[in-house]
């Protein structure tokens, strides 16, 4: 099968959804393609991945429709997996390929940055990196291609465009590649939601996988509906024409509760669903959605009581032991997205502290 998809990053999130949502396209008979990942970290992840001809598996454990699923399925979307620092020149490759159709990434909030001191033949930064891979393709005259950004961060896909068009200003890049950037590739903001997390460590599955992951049965990949995306059919995926409702929503009320979490329980449970066993955890968290996160989205996006009550009931899956320790990876970056709009807000709008925000953000105030 072609290699039809060049996606930076290799984390278990993108595992257990995009490159999961291709799998089963494929299954389903798309002939969608394959992908294939770019590792920017010093993880084991790409040597695993490849050890593993790619395959991996997916545990997928919730409620659908108050029944019980709970099912490992093995995921063979991706080709292989190549290391930047190591293997660039095979990235570019990649890039040069009549066959790629899209890239995909996630290398989370703090990958939205540039490196002063990035040069184009050997990028360290990830806007740096896609820069220099969408010039490789420029130059071999193939056409541009959809940009995917699975990243938490409003209006994602214009604000990747504005750091590359930043990178090719540095770089000074002539300007028919500024062109071709704004004219034939296409950046679609997007919103990704599913709550995926690290199996047990005692999981039986673990030792023949170290790539093993965990997935709630709910999946949305909202991306905003451009002519050219042309992207394979999925029940989880959805075009739409603003994403910015959805986008909204998902992050300040469920990705917000999660950073709450890490900021009021990290150090007394382990997991989400263990600190939610806590009646007096469970009661702040509720009491923090209803009085000051849902009040300050209620008039912009649809249905966020209920969005808040669902939340609350995916973060309880019997299933998912979603680890604290893992929501706090980036802690500093993701308060500033997740948490710190709705406390400007909320004091913009009823003028005064919001009162259990700024306990937790005293910190960072």
């Amino acid at each position: 099968m072609k290699e039809t998809i060049l996606q930076f990053g290799g984390g278990k999130f993108l595992r257990s959804f995009a490159d999961f949502f291709v799998h089963e396209a494929n299954q389903a008979g798309q002939e969608v393609g394959q992908v294939v990942v770019v590792q920017s970290t010093d993880s084991p992840r790409a040597q695993w991945l490849n050890a593993q001809q790619g395959k991996y598996q997916v545990l997928v454990r919730g409620l659908v429709e108050g029944g019980q699923v709970d099912e490992a399925r093995e995921i063979a979307s991706i080709s292989r997996a190549l290391v930047a620092s190591q293997q660039w020149p095979e990235v570019l490759q990649v890039a040069r390929s009549a066959d790629l159709r899209w890239i995909v990434s996630n290398v989370t909030e703090a990958g939205y940055g540039l490196d002063a001191g990035d040069v184009i033949e050997a990028p360290r930064s990830f806007p740096a990196k896609l820069t220099a891979v969408l010039k490789a393709r420029f130059d071999a005259d193939l056409p541009g291609l959809p940009i995917l950004p699975c990243e938490l961060i409003a209006e994602n896909g214009e604000r990747l465009l504005e750091l590359v068009l930043q990178q090719v200003a540095h770089w000074k890049l002539e300007d028919k590649f500024v062109d071709w950037l704004g004219g034939q590739c296409i950046w679609p903001n997007a919103l990704v939601d599913r709550i995926v997390s690290s199996p047990p460590d005692d999981h039986p599955l673990l030792a023949a996988d170290p790539l093993l992951a965990v997935a709630e049965p709910f999946a949305l990949w909202a991306i905003e509906e451009f002519e050219g995306v042309d992207l394979f059919e999925h029940p989880a995926i959805k075009l739409v024409d603003d994403v910015e409702p959805y986008a909204l929503r998902k992050v300040r009320i469920l990705n917000g509760a999660h950073q709450a979490l890490v900021c009021r329980a990290l150090n007394r449970f382990a997991t989400v669903r263990e600190a939610l066993a806590d009646a007096e955890t469970e009661a702040w968290l509720q009491q923090l959605l209803a009085a000051e996160i849902v009040p300050v989205v209620d008039a912009r996006v649809e249905g966020a009581s209920a969005f808040a009550q669902e939340t609350m009931q995916r973060f309880a899956n019997p299933f998912l032991d979603h680890k604290l320790s893992d929501i706090a990876v980036y802690h500093e970056q993701k308060i500033e997205t997740r948490l710190m709009p709705t406390y400007r807000e909320y004091k913009q709008h009823f003028g005064q502290e919001p009162v259990l925000l700024s306990e937790i953000l005293k910190p960072f105030l």
